[in-house]
């Protein structure tokens, strides 16, 4: 599912990830998510401007963790039915919060996009945003990742979608209203439309950067690579200031 691996074929590529890409969950989410019609929206859907990268930065709304004052930018785009991003995301992730974010150095940034929307990542995408209005995204992205090849082999997802976010103890009609609408429907849209406007083909792609500025995209998603990167930023912040 994840076509190109992590990196492949963009080592050089750059991308300012300023503060009009940075901002806060849901802000976008209500100009289109408030229509509870009882169908969930499974696909893309139409967006103003999508050709603009300046507006698609306005429309795609990221999810954070960590200090919004880091340092360091850690943007990770990802798919949950790509086994390389359950890898990243279950193995390597822990890794680099332990050491970066968690220690204020970084903040991870993560960008919805779903390569195959048809065959369910959209509506995942959809749904792990939905259980981020209960301010429990990040628990629900990573059971997401942990029963990928459950729920991924399902044909009714709505439903496990539904029993996944009851185990965690969120409000049932709350998530279920939400999932049954076109609730963050666009910004997972412009998640995507983003991703492909900056011509970033596979997934997990890591870009690192320091934070409001130039960020670049990585060969891999290794937690070496990462940290090397990472330690560069700091490393040229260090000098600058020095």
């Amino acid at each position: 599912m994840s076509e190109n691996q992590g990196g492949g074929g963009l080592k050089g590529f750059y991308l300012v990830f300023g503060a009009l890409a940075l901002v806060g969950l849901g802000v976008v989410g209500y100009a289109i998510g408030t229509r509870f019609s009882g169908r969930a929206v499974t696909t893309p859907v139409a967006l103003e401007g999508s050709g603009d990268v300046q507006r698609l930065m306005e429309m795609a709304v990221p999810l954070y963790r960590g200090n919004p004052d880091a340092p360091v930018s850690i943007v990770v785009f990802g798919d949950y039915l790509c086994s390389h991003c359950a890898t990243f995301s279950l193995r390597i992730r822990p890794l680099v919060e332990a050491a970066f974010v968690d220690t204020g150095q970084a903040r991870l940034i993560f960008y919805d996009f779903p390569l195959n929307p048809a065959t369910g990542s959209f509506l995942a995408a959809r749904a792990a945003r939905c259980a981020g209005d209960q301010n429990h995204f990040w628990e629900y992205h990573d059971l997401l990742y942990r029963n990928q090849l459950t729920w991924g082999a399902e044909r009714d997802k709505i439903s496990i979608l539904e029993k996944y976010a009851e185990d965690l103890g969120l409000r049932g009609e709350e998530f279920r209203a939400c999932l049954n609408s076109d609730r963050h429907a666009q910004e997972v849209s412009a998640n995507r439309e983003l991703a492909h406007v900056l011509g970033i083909g596979g997934t997990p792609s890591v870009l690192v950067g320091r934070a409001g500025g130039m960020s670049r995209r990585l060969s891999n998603y290794s937690f070496e690579s990462i940290k090397e990167a990472v330690e560069a930023v700091l490393g040229a912040g260090s000098g600058e200031q020095g």
